[in-house]
């Protein structure tokens, strides 16, 4: 047994323990926690469909592959390895379909692949920028988002073209 094995019943525990100290009903903060749950559930859910609809549209419909043809080109003349281009392009849209991607990467280049090392690093520095938007934006109701795609897309495609530079300047 590892010590991790203890961790979520012991926060359980230590939560029981601090609501018994301090007299507060936890089924009852349980219960309004578990209401405020649903309901925000209830306002982000239309976004978050649309949205996954649509990238699963986008994928079956080739428009995913179409992309590809058109930036991979450009991509190459950066440095940045062509089988990391559909990761590029999922990458703002759809986490779980960014995994799909970069598990299909890493099992047709290899792990210690530059272009495994390249889909890693990316993986981990950059967001599902659109996803993201959609879930947090609806749940505050915000309608306008000013500036947040212009500056999340500035970051992620810093993360994306460094990603291939720092794995390209620690294969030196």
């Amino acid at each position: 047994m590892n010590v991790s094995d203890f961790a979520v019943p012991s926060v359980a525990a230590f939560v029981a323990l601090v609501s018994l100290v301090q007299r507060v009903d936890l089924f009852g903060e349980f219960i309004e926690g578990a209401k405020e749950g649903l309901a925000t559930i209830k306002e982000i859910f239309p976004s978050l469909l649309a949205l996954v609809l649509a990238v699963g549209m986008f994928r079956a419909s080739g428009g995913l592959d179409l992309l590809c043809g058109i930036v991979s080109p450009i991509a190459e003349l950066a440095g940045f390895p062509t089988e990391c281009t559909p990761l590029l392009i999922m990458r703002p849209f759809s986490g779980s379909g960014s995994v799909a991607i970069f598990e299909s990467i890493l099992s047709s280049c290899g792990a210690d692949s530059y272009a495994g090392r390249v889909a890693s690093v990316m993986l981990g520095s950059s967001e599902t920028t659109f996803y993201t938007i959609a879930v947090y934006f609806a749940a505050a109701k915000v309608k306008k988002t000013r500036y947040t795609l212009a500056a999340a897309m500035a970051g992620d495609f810093t993360g994306w073209i460094l990603s291939a530079a720092v794995v390209s300047a620690m294969l030196m």
